[in-house]
């Protein structure tokens, strides 16, 4: 059986199959609004995803914390569903996550049979709230749930950023690394979390704005 450190390595990796290529964390809506002036200010993705571990990403992780206590102690996790709806006003983001969770929760069900006590097959619910089940069934504590949603937000970027503008990889590997007190923080806030009403409500406008726009674009390179 494998370790708790195992799966979550498997969960943080990239190269998992459940359209993680295709998201940007809405960086590139951010950039076509002006983020990292064309390679000049390049210093504002690691600043991009500082602002979303502070905001939205603390949302998601709340939320798939308690999806996961729920799950653990065999409750229903319709409200960790309800609870993210709320606290995710764009149409076009409600949109994207439940794309991810329906991969990422038909990806599960094949590896960890399990999901499917709480997962309704091929249903579209939101990604961490998937995450949250995922976390339940393989045993993985509060704390790697929550520092697993951070890490992957973060990630998400500045991998994202490679694509979209002139980044040095390693520059870009810096920028991860430096954010790593900011998801320890991410982890604090929100690992003590039990009921859906507990998590907080972080907004971040301008995302939930970019995200409106980058949904109706003809040409773009990510989804989200």
């Amino acid at each position: 059986m494998a370790t708790t450190e195992l799966v979550l390595m498997t969960l943080a990796d990239a190269r998992l199959p459940t359209g993680g290529h295709t998201q940007s964390a809405g960086l590139e809506a951010a950039v076509r609004a002006g983020l990292g002036a064309d390679g000049n200010k390049l210093h504002e993705v690691g600043q991009y995803a500082r602002d979303r571990l502070r905001t939205v990403t603390r949302v998601e992780a709340g939320i798939a914390v308690v999806a996961r206590e729920l799950a653990s102690s065999g409750q229903e996790i319709g409200p960790a569903e309800a609870a993210w709806a709320a606290r995710v006003p764009s149409q076009a983001l409600r949109a994207a996550s439940r794309r991810q969770g329906r991969a990422y929760s038909r990806l599960a069900a094949r590896v960890w049979p399990r999901v499917t006590d709480f997962l309704p097959a091929d249903s579209e619910i939101a990604r961490p709230v998937v995450v949250g089940v995922v976390a339940a069934v393989n045993g993985l504590s509060a704390d790697q749930t929550a520092r697993l949603v951070g890490y992957d937000d973060a990630q998400t970027v500045v991998a994202a950023s490679l694509k979209l503008l002139p980044v040095d990889p390693a520059d870009a590997a810096g920028w991860l690394t430096a954010l790593h007190p900011a998801i320890e923080d991410l982890v604090a806030e929100v690992s003590g979390l039990t009921q859906p009403g507990d998590v907080p409500a972080y907004g971040a406008p301008l995302v939930d704005l970019f995200a409106q726009q980058h949904s109706i674009e003809r040409m773009r390179l990510f989804h989200a």
